[in-house]
């Protein structure tokens, strides 16, 4: 889907991007679970972003992906033009900034990346940071759903659960999956679905960068799970996995959806089937 002319790979090293802020198309978007963070240090030239933003924020389903109009007013404050190339990152190993992500392709917008880590790797390998804020330059972006592909609803979900070829990764926590833990009137996993938590795809002895590819390959297939399935990943609002969706695009998985509603909206419904 990206364009041979990206700046960067979807993937970028802190080093790599090092080389490249002062890049003028380059937009760099700290998008932190935790506001203080940015405040604290982020990457020199960095704008702030809301992680809140990201999301409806209204009616029965709040996590659900904001609507057009929401992502026109948020894409103009960044100043996204069709040139820019996103930066997205996190405080947290990629949860926010893999939704961020998964925002943009679905607008159409495929210059983007992550990186690697977040500011948990950039501040280990001695990256510079400064406390200074950055101030977006506004656009005029008109967003549309150009690929609502990577979105898919709940009724086209329990549609397809059992269909050759098609899989959910539930990036919840093993006890969520179970059914032993969870804020929804029920609790359980969508049938079918296999579980790996988001956190067993970050390395914790690397800043939180995305764990060996081989090895993420094995575990995934050993689950039952292949770059060449189309794979719908969910978590409970579409947060943490924003960021197995961008694991399962770094692993080449090309029909990796995210399931915006979520257990938010699959757990709290009558009409859902429903595994424990």
């Amino acid at each position: 889907m990206s364009s041979e002319a990206n700046l960067l790979p979807l993937i970028v090293e802190p080093e790599q991007l090092a080389e490249h802020l002062d890049e003028p198309s380059l937009l760099i978007v700290d998008v932190p679970l935790k506001a203080e963070s940015y405040a604290e240090g982020h990457v020199p030239g960095a704008v702030f972003l809301d992680k809140a933003r990201l999301m409806r924020g209204e009616g029965e389903v709040p996590c659900l992906e904001p609507s057009v109009e929401q992502l026109s007013a948020l894409f103009s404050e960044l100043g996204l033009t069709r040139d820019t190339h996103v930066v997205a990152y996190d405080d947290e190993g990629g949860g926010w900034a893999g939704r961020l992500l998964w925002t943009l392709e679905l607008i159409g917008h495929t210059r983007y990346s992550y990186l690697n880590g977040g500011i948990h790797a950039w501040r280990q390998v001695g990256q510079p940071v400064t406390s200074e804020p950055s101030r977006p330059t506004p656009s005029d972006y008109r967003a549309e759903l150009l690929h609502p592909e990577v979105l898919i609803d709940r009724v086209e979900l329990a549609e397809r659960l059992g269909e050759k070829g098609f899989a959910v990764w539930d990036a919840r926590s093993p006890a969520e999956y179970r059914g032993e833990k969870g804020d929804n009137r029920r609790l359980g996993h969508v049938p079918g679905a296999v579980n790996l938590e988001w956190t067993e795809a970050m390395d914790r002895e690397r800043g939180l960068r995305i764990r060996d590819y081989a090895e993420l390959i094995t575990e995934l297939e050993a689950l039952g799970l292949t770059p060449d399935m189309e794979v719908v990943t969910h978590c409970q609002s579409h947060h943490r996995s924003g960021f197995t969706w961008l694991v399962g695009r770094a692993l080449g998985f090309e029909r990796i959806r995210g399931y915006a509603g979520s257990w938010k909206e699959w757990g709290n419904r009558d009409d859902t089937p429903i595994e424990k």
